[in-house]
């Protein structure tokens, strides 16, 4: 089995658009995702390695300082499968995008590390 780490992506624009919504409508929809997401991880449970967590703000750090930035990001994932292939079908119609503000969910096999 091989691990892969998934990140939950949405833009700026629809993170706005959701919190300008109505704070009962907002509220109805984030009820549903909710219950979405929680029959997502107990329909996964078994390849869940690490629940992870949202999100939060973010410094980049580079050879000449840190600084604040924003990218699309907005939680992550461990999950365990077989292949790429396998772990991709287990996001098709995931609650991020289907009931949440979020556009996609991308995946990336965690390499063991090189020996030091």
């Amino acid at each position: 089995m091989k691990n892969f780490l998934a990140v939950f992506l949405g833009s700026a624009a629809l993170l706005e658009a959701w919190r300008a919504m109505e704070e009962e409508e907002r509220k109805e929809k984030e009820a549903v995702g909710v219950k979405a997401w929680t029959q997502w991880v107990a329909d996964n449970k078994d390849a869940i390695v690490y629940m992870g967590s949202p999100l939060g703000k973010t410094k980049r750090i580079t050879k000449t300082g840190v600084s604040d930035t924003r990218n699309e990001m907005g939680a992550f994932t461990v999950v365990q499968a077989e292949s790429h292939d396998e772990t991709a079908k287990m996001f098709i119609d995931h609650p991020h995008f289907i009931h949440f503000p979020g556009e996609s969910v991308e995946l990336m096999e965690c390499l063991p590390m090189p020996e030091m």
